[in-house]
């Protein structure tokens, strides 16, 4: 690859020396879980969110469904998600013992479009998850006002989107609590697996801590039925030195992305990211549609550049929820969008040349899919010509292309 999609190993170079003595200062301490790095962490990223409480867990999928526990949803309950989201989302709601029921996206954002969440609500619903996908922030005046009319609870998926902000604030706020992945390829990534959740409610926030510990916050007493989610010290340590290089890291992403959208915006059969006035999106991801979105990957496979697709399956047609509730066409909008969107590389640490290598092979590629497209056409239109009246019958025609 010339330009790999991702590169988890360049934080670290750049961060070594304050990576090596955080790490080195945890196994020096003895203090491998529930110490003063998770303290410290769970006190600096909840400023940074502008939240009173943030409980570290094991990875962002817990983080979902221990928030989710923490707010009584369970058996006989539904929970609303995204159509098109990776599967952790449904996933968590499935753990609870509640049933995830869809809504789909809006196609501008490709977040959950608030505007249908009232058609999919019961007399079971219990709550609504609206994911930051791809780093853009949801709706969430829009939600919000779903919730509160209904009385429901909003759970945040921010696994995509740290530091986002909606309508100037950082996403989290308004919502009963916000779950993070600190999953490696994250913005704010571990060095392993991770989550937490933030919120500004004391009893959610003291469920979350007993959740997370075995239902304990004294050894040896249970007082609920809990789990074993503790992100450990040296991850801890990792994210506490990785914080501080946050803001700096998404305003790389965002320089990236603007080129992308300044050099590429002009390109036929392509479609670039919409970014909503009130928004302030991350770039966790960059991620553009296109009709011929698997010829497309592969001309620039061949070209050196790296892509991936988020998400090449819809959840309700992946084989854990495929069934007679979701056939195929349930959701046209998700499984659209899973036909045609492909990520393009947008880490912090490419380089301007990297770059415009990207924006080059793009452009290229984009040229032989119009040409492709013309000939195509000019090979149909062709076809379609009648001979002339005195050509004495029908005239050999061109062979359909393959």
């Amino acid at each position: 690859m010339t330009v790999p999609f991702l590169d988890p190993g360049a934080a670290y170079v750049e961060l070594q020396d304050d990576i090596d003595a955080a790490v080195h200062r945890v196994l020096a301490s003895g203090r491998y879980l529930l110490g003063p790095e998770i303290e410290a962490f769970e006190s600096e990223y909840a400023a940074y969110c502008g939240a009173r409480h943030c409980v570290a867990v094991g990875s962002g999928c817990d983080a979902l469904e221990l928030a989710l526990r923490a707010m009584d949803v369970g058996q006989g309950h539904e929970v609303l998600v995204p159509a098109h989201t990776f599967i952790a989302t449904w996933l968590a709601v499935s753990a609870t013992g509640a049933v995830p029921v869809a809504v789909e996206p809006d196609e501008r954002t490709y977040n959950l479009d608030p505007d249908r969440l009232e058609d999919a609500i019961t007399p079971r619903t219990r709550a609504i998850i609206p994911v930051h996908l791809y780093g853009q922030p949801a709706d969430m005046d829009a939600v919000l006002a779903v919730a509160r009319r209904h009385d429901l609870h909003v759970l945040e998926d921010a696994a995509q989107a740290h530091g986002a902000r909606h309508r100037g604030v950082r996403v989290g706020s308004g919502s009963t609590a916000t779950a993070f992945s600190f999953y490696p390829g994250k913005n704010l990534g571990a060095m392993g697996d991770g989550g937490a959740v933030i919120t500004g409610d004391d009893a959610v926030a003291d469920r979350l801590r007993l959740l997370r510990n075995y239902g304990s916050t004294v050894k040896y007493r249970h007082e609920i039925k809990g789990t074993n989610s503790r992100l450990d010290e040296v991850q801890a340590a990792v994210l506490r030195v990785k914080l501080t290089h946050l803001d700096a890291w998404n305003s790389r992403r965002a320089d990236v992305a603007q080129r992308y959208l300044t050099e590429c915006g002009d390109l036929p059969g392509v479609t670039m990211p919409y970014v909503m006035p009130w928004a302030d999106p991350v770039w966790h991801l960059f991620v553009v549609r296109s009709a011929r979105r698997d010829r497309l990957a592969q001309q620039l496979d061949a070209a050196g550049i790296g892509t991936l697709i988020h998400y090449p399956t819809p959840v309700h047609l992946s084989p854990a929820y495929a069934g007679p509730r979701w056939p195929a066409g349930t959701f046209p909008r998700a499984e659209r969008l899973s036909d045609q969107v492909l990520s393009l590389p947008i880490g912090p640490h490419l380089s301007e040349e990297d770059v415009t290598t990207v924006i080059a092979a793009l452009r290229a590629a984009a040229g032989e899919q119009t040409d492709d497209a013309r000939l195509h056409r000019g090979l149909a239109e062709d076809r379609d010509v009648r001979p002339p009246a005195d050509a004495g019958g029908v005239g050999e025609r061109p062979s359909a292309p393959a």
